[in-house]
């Protein structure tokens, strides 16, 4: 069923169709016979809470940031059977994000390019529409990340101001906390990366943490591109940032192996590229940070899950928790009941 609508919203530009089949959702989630129907179709069965860094979730997969990037669809993903959605990346100021179009397929190597460039409507805005959702589905399990960072305008050396507005704003309405140090798509944000600038970002954000009346996790999410050096680097400080836990990883700017034309890739240009080209790398990488934390670090896995076996590999690599976005495009609807029915058989 899935495929066939695929092959209609495939021949369409990519981020309208994205907006037009999640507000068609959303619609329908409106409908209480229509949102049981739905609920009935897609929640997966007999899942087993997972439990990280504090957290309890309702099953390890999860909806990666960019996805839900203003908190818009966080009904109708709860339908789809999501165990956490990571909202943003929020920004300070509102942004209209880079020109259009930012958004692209390349279905023979079940992959996307995205230069979005952190469109999102300001965390005041967002911070209203979660505390608006929260008072309605009081007894929702799901849980919520937010996902933050600079905007475009801010010199580096005062990003850490922004990661704190952000901070602030949305901390009584989110679960926990991803610092964005990694997307390709805003110039100069990955040189945050680096060891001075993540000491005053998280060293702002923990300092604020500890006169909040409660207590909320916080986590760094890497690109693919690091090399080992970096890595290294980064999980020393990690206790020296009170880091609660990390996602691996965020779209690479790497275009190797790509089934795809090139004058096709060529022409697409800068951006980060998503999906099964990232799989191997992201797993690479989730395997040598267990390895190197000894289990004690939890992990978000995400890059190329798009079944319940690559979901596994992920787990098995020492990952927590797994986020889709990609193979959300791709597989549909149905891909959080498969990949739980695939972990659980």
């Amino acid at each position: 069923m899935y495929r066939i609508s695929r092959s209609i919203f495939f021949a369409f530009d990519a981020e309208k169709v994205h907006y037009f089949a999640m507000n068609l959702l959303r619609w329908a989630c409106k409908i209480g016979i229509l949102r049981r129907l739905l609920q009935k179709i897609y929640e997966p069965k007999n899942t087993v809470p997972t439990k990280v860094f504090g957290l309890s979730f309702s099953n390890p997969i999860g909806l990666g940031a960019g996805f839900d990037k203003n908190a818009q669809y966080l009904e109708a993903l709860s339908v789809l059977g999501f165990g956490f959605v990571e909202i943003g990346t929020v920004t300070p100021l509102p942004q209209t994000g880079n020109e259009k179009p930012r958004l692209f397929r390349l279905p023979k190597d079940k992959a996307l390019i995205n230069r979005m460039g952190f469109n999102n409507e300001g965390a005041q805005t967002i911070a209203h529409t979660l505390s608006k959702w929260r008072t309605q589905n009081p007894s929702s399990s799901l849980i919520i990340g937010g996902n933050i960072g600079k905007n475009k305008s801010s010199p580096n050396e005062d990003a850490w101001k922004d990661y704190l507005t952000c901070f602030e704003t949305l901390y009584d309405q989110v679960d926990y906390f991803v610092v964005n140090v990694s997307s390709p798509n805003t110039p100069g944000l990955r040189a945050l990366q680096e060891k001075d600038s993540l000491l005053s970002i998280f060293s702002a954000l923990h300092q604020s943490r500890t006169q909040q009346s409660k207590w909320k996790p916080i986590l760094l999410k890497i690109a693919p591109d690091l090399s080992k050096e970096q890595v290294d680097e980064i999980l020393v400080l990690s206790s020296d940032i009170h880091l609660d836990g990390i996602i691996v990883s965020n779209t690479t700017i790497g275009r190797d192996r790509l089934v795809t034309d090139k004058k096709i890739v060529e022409k697409i240009g800068a951006g980060g590229l998503s999906g099964l080209p990232l799989q191997e790398r992201s797993s690479e990488l989730i395997k040598y940070i267990h390895t190197q934390t000894q289990g004690q670090l939890p992990i978000i896995g995400s890059g190329g899950v798009f079944t319940g076996k690559d979901a596994v590999e992920k787990l098995q690599a020492g990952a927590n928790l797994v986020q889709v976005w990609t193979g959300f495009i791709y597989e549909g609807p149905s891909i959080v009941r498969k990949i739980n029915r695939w972990i659980h058989h």
